[in-house]
């Protein structure tokens, strides 16, 4: 339904209404019905629905796929609309548009405020890439993408993403300045501002608790951590705390040298935990 609607729109496709009813139903959308309201006016005004047959239309359309049910609608919509002179292959397609819309349709209201998020969130995708990760990080848990899909598709888009590291990460993600040569193949020059790095948060790490995170932040605010014991000491980790860190790619700087943590390794973490059992 979005595709003719667009040729329409954009005058490489002719806007045909079979019929006054139908016109009255789909002027604004020149003629293609892309809201539910509008099938359910289709089914009214071109097939003489009562009002409480449209309702039970909508109902099916929105449980189909879970319940079933949604065919002796549309046998019901296409028998009227042959009966009230329209073509078959346009009564057809009627009933096929109100299959897809149990598919994935809209009433109007939920389209516009949709439509308006999407609009929002495209631009900030185009402009502010790194923004836009940052922020959807932050907001996990979400019902869309897990967070290794979005990082993956921030890089794509030459977005650096650097891992959790203890002597930087807060507890949710944060942007940093990037350096020259750092960003992928995909840096695209014409944005006004350079795309930033984001550096992963602790809230990243499975199972890592927000207080503890904040414990290691304001530790390190005093002085640098000189090893792992020192910092499980002055942040008081537990063996909880520690088993997380080194089960993720965390990193620490020791004496101006990064050395990164062994991912699923024994490291210094692991001991450290060992020797903190209770």
């Amino acid at each position: 339904m979005v595709h003719p609607y667009l040729r329409r729109r954009a005058g490489k496709e002719a806007i045909e209404y079979p019929s006054e009813d139908i016109k009255t139903a789909t002027e604004r959308t020149l003629g293609v019905p892309l809201f539910q309201e509008q099938v359910m006016q289709i089914a009214m005004l071109a097939a003489d629905f009562t009002a409480g047959e449209a309702d039970q239309l909508r109902r099916a359309m929105g449980a189909w796929r879970r319940r079933g049910g949604l065919e002796p609608h549309q046998q019901k919509l296409v028998k009227r609309m042959l009966a009230k002179g329209y073509t078959q292959d346009f009564a057809d397609r009627i009933a096929k548009q109100v299959e897809g819309f149990g598919s994935y349709g809209f009433p109007e209201s939920h389209a516009a405020s949709f439509g308006l998020l999407v609009y929002v969130s495209c631009w900030i995708k185009r402009h502010h890439p790194d923004a836009l990760l940052a922020g959807l990080l932050n907001s996990q848990p979400m019902g869309f993408y897990a967070p290794a899909k979005l990082v993956r598709d921030a890089r794509e888009h030459g977005v650096v993403v650097r891992p959790v590291d203890v002597t930087v990460s807060n507890w949710k993600s944060t942007l940093e300045e990037p350096i020259q040569g750092e960003a992928s193949h995909r840096w695209d020059a014409t944005l006004e501002e350079p795309i930033r790095a984001v550096r992963l948060g602790m809230t990243q790490i499975a199972g890592m608790r927000e207080a503890s995170a904040t414990r290691i932040v304001q530790a390190r605010q005093t002085s640098p951590f000189t090893d792992v014991e020192d910092l499980a000491r002055r942040a008081e980790l537990d063996a909880h705390d520690l088993r997380c860190l080194s089960g993720a790619d965390a990193r620490l700087d020791i004496a101006e040298c990064a050395r990164d943590l062994a991912v699923g390794e024994r490291g210094s973490f692991a001991r450290g935990a060992e020797a903190r059992e209770p």
